[in-house]
């Protein structure tokens, strides 16, 4: 029989949605929840039928009885708590982006490493229906030599920068927050990995906020084989919420698009063929299940923990190339 897995969950904003991941797993019992919030922390621990229920995350990064912790807080808290979590046996599930620097990303992956437990970050859209579909088609080599992408995260939400808790911490980064998204999906696909990094950005939308950071950021990335990439993340267009993903091959181009993706052939219009496969499909918790197999199996989950810092090691070169005003290479920590 399979051995019960005790999971905690620290912050229950999108947190509440790994409380039902967890629920939905045979075997596995939320066995606590936390935030800093006392009316959202009753709520959801009653809605959801959690009894045990703290204020402080150390209560859960220090109890002895759980076995894994998604850490789903404030962002600048992800690597503390991450740090407390593997100093205590506990295996972490932790919202993107696992740290705000390079130095606390360090601290994370030594204990990681330390600790011998797994670590995975919620980069969901591997899990889109239609992205996994696409993986294949690669793999297959359907699109022929891929040479060139552009993954954007474009969505409406200038007011968590200039009215949420973002824009409260000492300091953010939307590609850290959305953009690392499609940063990762596009190493996955081609199964490659940045070499170099281009990054721009402007705070034209947020200028009249406290916001003190771009709100929008482009990064060109030079991917091993000559692959060419870029990278938009803006947190204030005015349309619907999407991921733009196309990726360019020899034999086929892939433009995402709504409700239907497109696969191209040819440059006549004979050659557009629809892909209605559904996007984007998933749900926030959809690569819990994963993580508690590879937890179970002693195998490395979807989002390995090359995955988690390496994407993380991209962010923070387009960071340093903004603020240097130059390309930057990727020099990888693990």
């Amino acid at each position: 029989m399979m051995k019960p897995l005790k999971a905690a969950v620290i912050g229950l904003g999108v947190g509440e949605q790994h409380v039902l991941s967890y629920q939905s797993i045979p075997g596995v019992e939320v066995a606590a929840v936390c935030d800093i919030d006392p009316a959202k922390l009753a709520e959801v621990a009653d809605r959801r039928g959690v009894a045990v229920r703290h204020a402080d995350w150390r209560k859960v990064t220090e109890d002895p009885d759980i076995d894994v912790v998604s850490i789903c807080s404030y962002d600048c808290d992800h690597a503390e708590q991450a740090v407390s979590a593997f100093e205590h046996g506990k295996h972490v599930f932790v919202e993107k982006p696992v740290a705000l620097n390079r130095e606390d990303a360090g601290r994370v992956l030594r204990a990681q490493q330390d600790s011998g437990r797994l670590i995975s970050s919620n980069l969901i859209l591997r899990a889109s229906p239609r992205f996994a579909e696409l993986k294949r088609r690669i793999d297959a080599g359907e699109l022929g030599d891929i040479f060139y992408m552009e993954g954007d995260y474009i969505h409406q939400i200038l007011w968590k920068i200039t009215e949420g808790w973002r824009g409260r911490m000492p300091f953010y980064n939307v590609t850290y927050g959305g953009g690392i998204h499609l940063i990762d999906l596009m190493r996955w696909l081609v199964g490659r990995e940045v070499r170099e990094v281009t990054a721009m950005g402007n705070q034209l939308l947020s200028r009249d906020s406290g916001f003190g950071y771009p709100d929008t950021m482009v990064s060109l990335l030079k991917f091993e084989g000559d692959i060419l990439a870029k990278s938009l993340t803006t947190f204030g267009p005015q349309r619907t919420k999407f991921h733009a993903l196309n990726v360019y091959g020899t034999k086929k181009t892939f433009i995402n698009d709504m409700p239907d993706a497109w696969l191209f052939d040819g440059d006549q219009p004979e050659n557009r063929h629809a892909v209605t496969t559904p996007y984007p499909g998933m749900a926030k918790g959809d690569l819990i299940p994963d993580f508690v197999d590879a937890i179970r199996l002693g195998r490395p989950p979807l989002i390995s923990t090359t995955d988690v810092f390496r994407v993380m090691e991209v962010c923070c070169a387009a960071w340093d190339s903004l603020q240097q005003g130059r390309s930057v290479r990727v020099d990888y920590p693990i």
